[in-house]
């Protein structure tokens, strides 16, 4: 019996850590767009650079710039090949670490109101990552749609990994673009 509720607590203890683990990785997405703009006259883009923007290392800019491409190419939009385009894109990158704490615990029926059982306690530190993406009507040269991601960039060692991160985050970013016309 004590056997069958120690591997019932350990297997409860796991689900918890995993299941905070997976929230922890979940993508935060906020978008903001001029209301009343006509996006289905946008079809080209072109990069551009925003003036005192944190840019990452190089590997890091061409993944974040290759998901987008992706992510835009999936909505119709095409690459511009020289300075004439529809739209002007850039983005910048923020980076910041922040603690995660996992706890779980082993005790059984009443081990809070006895004192007993066993609990434990781990931190760790993880990299935050936030790309903010601008969108410019080139001609106008006024912002028309910004977004951004939160929990893009992770510090993950696998560097496929990370740029599947990086894909789907922009993916979600980018999902419901271009903003449907209100009736």
């Amino acid at each position: 019996m004590k056997r069958a509720l120690t591997l019932t607590a350990a297997l409860a203890a796991l689900v918890l850590l995993l299941t905070g683990a997976g929230a922890a990785l979940a993508q935060d997405v906020n978008v903001n767009y001029v209301p009343g703009t006509d996006f289905s006259k946008y079809k080209t883009y072109r990069w551009v650079e925003i003036q005192g923007a944190e840019r990452p290392d190089q590997i890091l800019d061409t993944q974040i710039k290759q998901a987008i491409d992706k992510a835009l190419a999936a909505k119709g939009l095409a690459k511009a090949a020289g300075d004439t385009a529809d739209l002007a894109i850039g983005y910048q990158v923020a980076l910041t670490q922040q603690q995660q704490w996992n706890t779980y615990s082993m005790g059984g029926y009443g081990a809070r109101r006895y004192g007993g059982g066993m609990g434990t306690a781990t931190s760790t530190t993880i990299s935050i990552g936030t790309v903010a993406l601008d969108m410019y009507d080139a001609a106008a040269k006024e912002l028309v749609w910004k977004g951004q991601a939160s929990k893009t960039v992770s510090s993950e060692k696998d560097p496929e990994k990370r740029q599947k991160n990086i894909d789907k985050a922009m993916a979600k970013l980018l999902k419901d673009f271009p903003p449907k016309p209100k009736k």
